[in-house]
This record gives C-alpha cells, sequence and structure tokens, in this order.
C-alpha cells in the first residue's frame, strides 16, 4: 500500500476537534498546544462536515476549514460563496497530495449545494491556480507622513457638520454590522460578516490565544445623526533621543459608506497629536486616501498585492449575477480542470441584465477558470492576460469586448481577511 493511501482524508468529529486545531497552528508556526479558551472559541467555527482533516494513524497533518459566505458581485448581488481557510499541510507530509484531496473533496460538495464561487486568501502565490482560483482583488496599504500631510497643526472636526466620537466596543457591535451591510451592498468583492467577527475583533471572544488590548473606536456621524463611518485603530509610545514623540497609529480596519465619512475619519487619525505616521491597513488600490491630504506624496505605498481569490464553480449563474454597463456578447471557451464548470458559453450582457448558456458556436476568447475567477469582478484585464499568454483569443479583438463588458470604474475590494 503507498503512503499516500494511508492517509486518510475526511470530515473531522467533534472529538478530533483538538488534534486538528494542533496541526492547524502547527501549520502556521504558531505554538502547538492550543489555549482551552481559544480552542472553546474556535470550536464556534465547527459546521460538521466542512472542517476536513487529513489522518496519518490517529494524527492530524492537514487541515482545511469552508463554510458559507455571501460575496458582493459587481452590481451589488450577493452570491453564494464556499469560503475556504484553515488550509495547512504539516511539513513532515508535504508532496503527497493531501491539500489537492481535501480540496477537491470541498469544492465538490460546494457545487453539489449550489455554491456559484469559492473564494480564499492566498497566503503564497503558486498554489491556488491549480485548483481554478484567479486573484481577483488587491490590496493597497499606505504609510502616512503625518507632519508632510500637513493636517496634524490644521483639522479640528469634520467640515461638514458631521462629528467623531471614541466609542468602546459595545457600541461597534451595536453599530457596526449595519454599517457594514451597507457597504457591503455597494461594494464590489465585499463578503458577509458573522456575529462571530465582531465579537473577536471587540475581545468578546479569543480566537488566536494571544492578549487581548482594547484598540481606539472612532465613530463618525453626518450632520443630522447618521452612523456613516467607524475605524478601529491601535498606536505604539515610540519617543525620539529629543523627547520628540514619534508614536504610529495602525488602523485595523475603516468602513465609510460616503466619501464624507471616508475624509472626516481619514483627517481625524492624520491629526492626532503625538502621532507621526498614520499605517492605512488594507484598502483598495483605488482608495481616496492620498487624495484627501493637501499633500498626497504624504501617503507612501508599502504593500501593493494579490488579495481575494475567486474560484468560479457555476458560470452561467456568476456572469449572470453581475451587471454590465455596455452592451454586447461573445462566446466563452472555459477550460476547467477540476471538471466542475467548463465548456463553452454565450454571454450577451447590457445594462438591463445577461444571460449566459451553453452553446456549440465557435469561441471568440479561450481562458482557464482560474482567468474567469481573476476577470470577473471586473479588476483583471483580458487584454493584459492575452499579453502575457493566459487567455488566448479566437477572433481579433475578442479580448478588448471582454474588458469592455467586465471592467468596473471603480476597483473591486475586499476588506477582511478569512
Amino acid at each position: 500500500m503507498s503512503r499516500r493511501t494511508e492517509i486518510d482524508v475526511r470530515p473531522i468529529t467533534e472529538a478530533e476537534f483538538p488534534d486538528w486545531n494542533r496541526a492547524l497552528n502547527t501549520g502556521f508556526l504558531q505554538p502547538p498546544a492550543v489555549a482551552e479558551e481559544q480552542l472553546e472559541a474556535r470550536r464556534r467555527q465547527f459546521v460538521p462536515g466542512r472542517s476536513l482533516g487529513a489522518f496519518d494513524g490517529d494524527r492530524c497533518v492537514a487541515t482545511f476549514r469552508s463554510f458559507d459566505q455571501e460575496l458582493t458581485a459587481v452590481g451589488g448581488a450577493p452570491v453564494r460563496a464556499d469560503a475556504v481557510s484553515n488550509v495547512t499541510v504539516t511539513a513532515t507530509h508535504r508532496r503527497r497530495g493531501l491539500l489537492t484531496r481535501m480540496m477537491a473533496q470541498d469544492l465538490a460538495a460546494a457545487k453539489e449545494r449550489g455554491d456559484v464561487v469559492a473564494t480564499l486568501i492566498a497566503a503564497e502565490y503558486p498554489i491556488y491556480g491549480r485548483y481554478g482560483f484567479g486573484p481577483a482583488t488587491t490590496l493597497t496599504e499606505w504609510a502616512v507622513d503625518v507632519p508632510r500631510a500637513g493636517l496634524d497643526r490644521r483639522w479640528a472636526a469634520p467640515e461638514d457638520g458631521g462629528r467623531i466620537d471614541l466609542v468602546d466596543g459595545a457600541d461597534v457591535r451595536k453599530l457596526g454590522p449595519e454599517l457594514h451591510e451597507r457597504l457591503r451592498r455597494a461594494q464590489p468583492g465585499a463578503v458577509s460578516r458573522t456575529e462571530l467577527w465582531w465579537q473577536a475583533r471587540t475581545g468578546v471572544v479569543n480566537m488566536n490565544g494571544t492578549p487581548w488590548t482594547e484598540p481606539y473606536y472612532a465613530l463618525y456621524r453626518s450632520a443630522d445623526g447618521e452612523v456613516e463611518g467607524l475605524a478601529s485603530y491601535r498606536t505604539d509610545d515610540h519617543w525620539g533621543d529629543a523627547k520628540q514623540p514619534l508614536n504610529t497609529a495602525t488602523v485595523e480596519w475603516l468602513l465609510a459608506v460616503t466619501p464624507a465619512a471616508e475624509r472626516a475619519l481619514w483627517h481625524y487619525l492624520c491629526s492626532i497629536d503625538w502621532v507621526q505616521t498614520v499605517k492605512s491597513g488594507w484598502r483598495s488600490p483605488d482608495d481616496l486616501l492620498p487624495h484627501l491630504l493637501p499633500d498626497p506624496r504624504a501617503a507612501r505605498i508599502t504593500t501593493q498585492a494579490d488579495w481575494l481569490w475567486v474560484r468560479i464553480l457555476d458560470v452561467a449563474r456568476a456572469l449572470e449575477a453581475r451587471t454590465y454597463d455596455g452592451q454586447g456578447a461573445l462566446v466563452l471557451e472555459v477550460v476547467d480542470r477540476g471538471g466542475l464548470t467548463g465548456g463553452r458559453w454565450r454571454l450577451e450582457a447590457g445594462p438591463d441584465g445577461a444571460s449566459c448558456a451553453p452553446t456549440t458556436e465557435s469561441a471568440h476568447l479561450v481562458l482557464d477558470v482560474a482567468e474567469l475567477g481573476a476577470l470577473w469582478l471586473g479588476d483583471a484585464s483580458a487584454v493584459r492576460l492575452a499579453a502575457l499568454g493566459r487567455v488566448r483569443e479566437e477572433r481579433a479583438g475578442a479580448a478588448r469586448v471582454v474588458d469592455a463588458l467586465l471592467r468596473t470604474s471603480r476597483r473591486p475590494w475586499c476588506p477582511d481577511m478569512f
């Protein structure tokens, strides 16, 4: 019997949950022992059948978890997603196909459930393309030089008559979910948040086992009292040799549903006494932040990378779920090595809606399902992918037609790690 067939890949039971978490910590290079408080917090994420483990005898050597999620398509429609997380393979058991087996089981189950897409945040770029995932959004982080930005001695209150108040975790749990839903309905690439998400970010539950320190929460209300923005941030305590404060404010997350709220929160953060640097946290690559400052060059990009990866599970439903500003029709030949949603599809789309159905017509563009996942939210360019040799035009100009239909005026953004 081969070493691979000796390893059993299966959904874990509740009794196996502690050993699965030990393997999870090991895979992420965390202390293997899992504190009881941390274990109980993670147990709230446990859904029978959705946490897979690979077992060599009685020992768990690989982990995989998925959960129900909603992903906002272009135009604001919520799409059913299979969110993949907690993927590890213990270093002693690499290169045995364990991730491939776990991924195949999970995606087949997601397809059977009727999920339209699968999603994940990729720790390493080369891994997930072979399973049909494509990078669909990008994140950017900025570091703002506060003195250069010019707001630290100038800004006192929102110019529009709104106000900013510091609130506590209870306020965040009360007001944050509805605010996030307003943002999510308008932001392609945003994903749903659970009650547990809000509890973990406000110290009610401890998911990672590290001591909890409460951050600051800044709430923006418009002039008529409407909650339109909320930010969580932390500060360090660093002084220079000449008794000069050199503190940094690090934004954990910032939600704003109006430009006024976004402007007010960033201006507030860049005017806090003693703060010399503001780190923006994960933002959209076309975020307004730099141009909300008197000197946009005060915001220096420190990170730019792929973020949310999308795997299409149902081509027709995915393409029909989103909206289109332009009008057009084309035939896509989608190659899916996983056997879940490949084939030739005719898309007819316009401002009034879209239809997508199997066809025997000749293809205009041939692409892997991973490239379709990268294009679906409107961020990637088919023309650029063609230049890279990752899509193939069967009809001249087909890539330009795809871009005219699928690309968006504002870039998609996923504010969350999961």
